[in-house]
């Protein structure tokens, strides 16, 4: 008992709270970045990109596939360029391919340009953000507070996938294809900006080293 609650007050002293601000941007950004309701409203999004069923259902078969495989990409790259270098390229990655996302939608254009504008956002996002957050995640804590730090950024993560998924419907309606997906691009802009500010390569790091590189 005594442990745990030196672990719960030593999250609010000196530089702690720097690094748990860091990895709970990082667990929410995963979310927010707005991958997930390409897979949780897929549907509504290949109709607006004027997809019918038939097609829907094969186009949804596909991003599954693509997502599989840029997993493991992933999963074999995290090693090989670093987290950070993926962060990067997965959040600016996704800007840009909103940004033209939108645009198709803006413009009523559609088709399998759409179709590969989807699966290209969500290879992005499975290669980079999807399974290097977690390995951030479990490099940024130190030891003596990585339990308790990983449970509060894992709760803000799937806190940020509810309010994610119950406010896609309302930014749908409310701005329209387009314009929703122009907001997630800004986000992974100010994502983007924001590993680039505060988070180190972690890669081949040991926990004090990177704890002291956060921590300037």
């Amino acid at each position: 008992m005594t442990n745990e609650k030196t672990d719960y007050k030593t999250l609010l002293k000196g530089k702690m709270p720097k690094i748990l601000l860091i990895g709970i941007v990082i667990a929410v950004f995963q979310q927010w970045c707005g991958i997930n309701v390409i897979f949780n409203y897929a549907q509504e999004i290949f109709e607006g990109a004027g997809y019918g069923v038939s097609y829907i259902l094969f186009n949804i078969v596909i991003t599954g596939v693509t997502n599989v495989i840029f997993t493991f990409v992933g999963m074999y790259t995290v090693d090989k360029l670093g987290r950070r270098t993926l962060m990067l390229f997965g959040s600016f990655s996704l800007m840009c391919i909103y940004a033209v996302l939108g645009y198709c939608y803006f413009a009523g254009i559609s088709g399998i340009f759409v179709l590969i504008l989807v699966m290209m956002a969500i290879a992005a996002y499975a290669m980079t953000l999807a399974p290097v957050t977690w390995v951030v995640l479990s490099e940024i804590f130190p030891n003596r507070v990585r339990a308790m730090a990983m449970a509060i950024s894992t709760f803000a993560l799937w806190t940020a996938c509810f309010i994610l998924t119950y406010t896609f419907p309302i930014l749908n309606s409310g701005l329209g294809s387009y314009g929703t997906f122009w907001v997630y691009g800004i986000i992974c802009l100010g994502g983007y900006l924001f590993v680039r500010k505060t988070l180190p390569e972690t890669k081949h790091k040991t926990l004090e080293e990177i704890e002291k590189e956060i921590s300037k």
